[in-house]
């Protein structure tokens, strides 16, 4: 049975889809748009936009907090000095997700901050 599994798997392990996620995480930090399947930039979307809130704040502690969950230093000052400031007076929505239709057999999708 499935109850209380709310995340999708995306035909992938634990560890293989938390890669997955960091990697998706990070281009759309960089870049502030990519292309993916719709099911990946709706598994994406709550895990950027806590990054987000959370960088709103520059603490030790939310730098820590985003550290974890990105994987490690690399966006870490592009998201606390560029794209959070950006965000301040915003209070949540800051990823839009436009479905582009079917490509290759699955739905894809452009995920970008808004």
């Amino acid at each position: 049975m499935k109850h209380q599994r709310k995340n999708r798997t995306l035909g992938r392990d634990r560890d293989e889809r938390e890669a997955l996620m960091r990697g998706l995480a990070t281009s759309l930090i960089e870049h502030g748009k990519i292309i993916t399947t719709t099911a990946k930039a709706k598994e994406l979307r709550p895990m950027v936009e806590k990054m987000i809130t959370a960088a709103k704040t520059d603490t030790v502690a939310s730098r820590r907090k985003v550290r974890t969950a990105l994987g490690g230093d690399r966006m870490l000052k592009k998201l606390f000095a560029d794209i959070a400031p950006k965000y301040k007076e915003r209070a949540g929505g800051y990823t839009r997700i436009v479905k582009m239709g079917q490509r290759s057999g699955r739905e894809e999708a452009v995920i970008e901050l808004v």
